[in-house]
């Protein structure tokens, strides 16, 4: 319960970009327009994989989860951020923004378990490719996709039961563009050790692990690499580990970044910049890495370009 001088805080006020907001519609426009092509870049892979047959494949499969996770966690944000922007600030109901943390840490934290079951599948593929159709099969793929998904939820939710019980008095403006973990549990009036103690196992559990499991997927290939003597398969190899060894630096750089490189407390605004590495350019990047750089993905892209016109064609 709150002290007598203090107020029940019911509604947390998002100060954002302090400081840009003579640059609003700059700002407005630019993000908008990245949020537009997260989204088209995010569903035309969705699209592509869930309806062109030689995309079928365990790795693709793995990739289109990866785009609706990007999807997910752009979605939690950036809408919000844009009013915010337009607005010069805005303010939402504590649960919603109890909710809104939640939800980011979840469609966050899932990308590292799919990032890293895309390690395991280039593994089997690279280290033990004939038997890699045996054991990369749908029924598996599927299981690990939604055992990611669900792991994920029912840890954050162990943690969403704890926050939802703190009493948040006095102060409710969070010097940020949305409800992120440490400015909005700074609010909180009551005892955090042990959200803390609980939040730093979850960390250990979703990103740490599955970040040691890519390393030593990486180094078993490598070590295999070297007993190829083909330069024509080790090419092979490296242009299928090449795209997914990118967005693995991508996303553990911004990662890393956001939330463990060192900052100077009194100037909370590089925190906010930092985010935005990985709210919006980590998932606007990741559909041009796939594009560009899988012939696989340019096929698909080229064939439904081919239907599309074809069609124009005929209607006309």
């Amino acid at each position: 319960m709150c002290e007598e001088n203090q107020t029940q805080v019911t509604q947390i006020h998002i100060l954002g970009f302090r400081g840009l907001y003579k640059y609003k519609t700059l700002l407005f426009i630019v993000f908008l327009l990245t949020y537009t092509l997260i989204l088209a870049g995010n569903f035309l892979i969705i699209l592509l994989v869930s309806t062109m047959d030689h995309l079928k494949t365990p790795m693709f499969f793995f990739l289109k989860h990866l785009s609706i996770a990007d999807v997910l966690l752009t979605t939690s944000v950036v809408p919000m951020m844009l009013h915010i922007i337009l607005f010069e600030g805005g303010t939402l109901p504590l649960w919603v923004c109890i909710l809104q943390l939640h939800l980011f840490g979840i469609f966050g934290f899932v990308q590292c378990f799919i990032i890293a079951i895309m390690s395991y599948d280039r593994y089997l593929a690279i280290c033990h490719p004939l038997q890699y159709s045996s054991l990369m099969g749908p029924d598996l793929c599927l299981r690990l996709v939604i055992g990611s998904w669900s792991l994920v939820i029912v840890l954050i939710f162990c943690e969403f039961v704890v926050v939802i019980q703190f009493n948040f008095c006095g102060f409710n403006s969070v010097d940020h563009f949305f409800c992120d973990f440490v400015p909005t549990i700074t609010l909180a009036t009551s005892d955090i050790s042990l959200l803390t103690m609980e939040d730093f196992i979850i960390s250990i559990l979703i990103v740490f692990f599955p970040f040691v499991f890519i390393i030593l997927s990486y180094f078993s290939i490598f070590f295999t690499l070297l007993k190829i003597s083909s330069v024509k398969s080790i090419r092979k190899a490296f242009s299928t580990c090449s795209s997914h060894l990118t967005t693995v630096c991508l996303y553990y750089g911004t990662l890393i970044a956001v939330y463990v490189a060192p900052s100077d407390d009194s100037s909370p605004e590089v925190n906010k910049y930092r985010s935005v590495l990985y709210i919006v350019v980590t998932p606007l990047i990741n559909p041009m890495i796939y594009s560009l750089r899988n012939h696989e993905i340019k096929r698909a892209l080229r064939k439904l370009m081919s239907h599309v016109l074809t069609n124009k064609i005929k209607n006309i």
